[in-house]
């Protein structure tokens, strides 16, 4: 920990006035909390993926980017390994969309996060008139525990009983009340399949936990871990948890608290990392939906304002990239297979000749290094400036082609 950014805090309301903690102060703390800053040298996947709390997975191939951007030995097999073994799982948990999680976290997490999920069925109430809910559990648990189900054959199972409910909403209902988890081959290295579901309990061989009160303390404390100093706001953006100050305030004799330059009220643990704001922050190619990019109420940490809402086209989301640890630009990968040819596209928002020759090769060598972990297929492979999406976005420009590298990784199919 360096610099004045980590040398004081307040652990409660005195009269010493509050540390502030400036925006390159939280950006630099943040990045070092999710791995970004350096990457994790002699970390697991596996435990790399408990640190984190989860990583986004809506898609098959963001958790691979995204460990392949903090993992210094990241190989993409481990993970793939990992699924296959269920010692990882994709599920349903936070902001009601699926996250990787370690087997001894999905069912835990999923916990805390069910009273959201099930406020989640109150937009769906018109379709599921007459329906009860704790009997489309016994129902659908038994249907999935038989043997995993797609989405729409469990729907067929439960409109044998509800035959005037809407299909769609019984199938949300399904998933809000029961902790569903996808099946592999879903979510392996270069392998295709089909979302099937079962019970994270029938999959991982675990009776589902107990109710645990203490569950929200030391999440919050998992919390500040992988994304702190944050509010409670902060939080409660993540979790989509409510009533939370009680929580932190509970916990405050154990924290310590600073203000952001807007004077907000942020918590940490007291030994976090809080590196000096002139810490270097190298380039980063991240998936969409980062979970760096959505788990804070105030994101201007990592999101210049200049760049919000630039990240996804309606329903589709963008990678996208970070420079000198901010939000930079979007990039995408294009592989042949039957060529053997990769081209990845780098697309910063401000005109490319803004970057300098070091930006732009210190942008190529971390496309180089991504590559080189999940372009598995590939014979040769090109790094480019240029436009990514079909939107001109600032001034492209082209660097030279990367050939003939050899390759060591891949991405999972969407």
């Amino acid at each position: 920990m360096g610099g004045s950014t980590g040398a004081a805090g307040s652990g409660g309301r005195g009269s010493v006035p509050p540390v502030v903690l400036g925006r390159r102060a939280l950006n630099r703390a943040t990045l070092d909390r999710q791995l970004l800053l350096r990457r994790a040298t002699g970390l697991s996947v596996e435990d790399a993926v408990g640190h984190l709390v989860g990583l986004q997975a809506q898609n098959v191939k963001p958790p691979y980017y995204a460990l392949a951007a903090r993992l210094a030995e990241f190989d993409p097999a481990e993970l793939s390994g990992l699924l296959a073994d269920r010692r990882l799982v994709r599920t349903v948990t936070m902001r009601s969309t699926i996250h990787l999680h370690t087997a001894e976290d999905a069912l835990p997490v999923r916990q805390l996060m069910q009273n959201a999920l099930e406020r989640e069925l109150t937009a769906f109430r018109s379709g599921l008139v007459g329906v009860d809910l704790v009997e489309l559990a016994g129902i659908a648990r038994e249907a999935v525990e038989a043997a995993p189900r797609t989405m729409k054959q469990l729907r067929e199972v439960l409109l044998v009983r509800w035959p005037d409910a809407d299909p769609q909403s019984l199938g949300i209902a399904a998933r809000c009340v029961l902790p569903l988890v996808q099946v592999t081959p879903r979510g392996l290295w270069r392998r295709s399949g089909q979302v099937a579901l079962t019970t994270a309990e029938r999959w991982l061989g675990v009776p589902g936990p107990a109710q645990d009160p203490s569950l929200v303390d030391a999440m919050v404390v998992r919390y500040l871990a992988a994304f702190g100093p944050a509010s409670v706001k902060d939080m409660q953006a993540w979790a989509r948890l409510t009533r939370l100050r009680e929580v932190f305030e509970r916990l405050r004799p154990g924290l310590r608290t600073f203000h952001d330059e807007n004077g907000v009220e942020l918590f940490d643990l007291p030994d976090a990392p809080r590196p000096d704001p002139d810490t270097p922050a190298p380039p980063r190619f991240l998936p969409e939906y980062d979970n760096l990019l959505l788990s804070h109420a105030d994101r201007a940490r990592v999101v210049p304002a200049a760049y919000k809402g630039r990240t996804w086209k309606g329903n589709y989301p963008y990678c996208v990239f970070l420079y000198d640890g901010y939000l930079a630009g979007l990039w995408r990968l294009v592989e042949d297979a039957a060529s053997g040819a990769a081209v990845l596209t780098v697309e910063p928002f401000e005109p490319v000749e803004k970057l300098g020759r070091a930006g732009r090769d210190a942008l190529t060598a971390e496309a180089e290094r991504m590559l080189t972990r999940i372009a598995e297929t590939s014979t040769s492979y090109d790094i480019r400036f240029g436009t990514v999406y079909g939107t001109v976005i600032g001034t492209a420009a082209k660097t030279g082609a990367k050939a003939g590298a050899e390759s060591g990784g891949g991405s999972g199919t969407g």
